[in-house]
């Protein structure tokens, strides 16, 4: 059974310490019976600088790169001008935030949000009588 809404992309929120202007990193999701995986791209990102915070239904996906130029030269084009990737998620209730597993390798964050129990799929026992 798959739900479509257990994890929502949302616009981020502009705050004096963090700016509207981000990169969106492309998140790829998975769901099966017992939860959802997220697969996010953010190339450049070092794991001092991600960051995962979750606020009551609110995942948000934070990762700084270093945008430098070599000493000397000056960029007469660029395609990559903001240093900030930032995704922001609405999670559904039937997905507990409290047990979320993180791993980070080359370059893509995957995110593990179980269901909570009473919303994971069970097998009804039926007994004869």
């Amino acid at each position: 059974m798959s739900n479509v809404n257990a994890v929502r992309s949302q616009a981020p929120a502009e705050t004096p310490a963090r700016p509207a202007e981000a990169l969106l990193p492309p998140v790829d999701v998975v769901e099966d019976a017992a939860g959802i995986t997220l697969f996010a791209d953010l190339p450049g990102v070092s794991r001092e600088k991600l960051g995962v915070h979750i606020e009551g239904d609110t995942l948000t996906i934070e990762g700084e790169i270093s945008l430098s130029s070599p000493e000397g030269l000056e960029s007469t084009h660029t395609e990559v001008g903001l240093a900030v990737y930032r995704r922001v998620f609405t999670l559904s209730k039937e997905l507990d935030p409290e047990r979320i597993a993180a791993e980070f390798n080359q370059g893509v964050l995957k995110l593990r949000i179980p269901k909570v129990e009473h919303a994971q799929p069970r097998r009804i026992e039926i007994r004869v009588a």
